[in-house]
């Protein structure tokens, strides 16, 4: 690989800076636990797909606009 391309570059720099990291490894590992948390769990459990729920197949659009456009 080209030394000089800058995506060779800021793939070095990420590379060695999570090579010597010791406290930053888990921090790591605890952030993307928590986007885990966030964006899987929290969706399965407490955001239902509402609009397939309650809209018929390719009728998903007047839906919303109704409910969007109701009193």
């Amino acid at each position: 690989m080209n030394k000089q391309n800058f995506l060779y570059k800021v793939f070095d720099l990420y590379y060695d800076g999570f090579r010597n990291m010791r406290l930053g490894k888990t921090l790591w590992l605890i952030i993307l636990v928590k986007l885990f948390v966030i964006f899987v769990i929290l969706k399965l459990f407490f955001f239902p797909n509402f609009i397939k729920k309650h809209a018929e197949e390719g009728q998903e659009s007047e839906f919303v606009a109704t409910q969007v456009l109701k009193d």
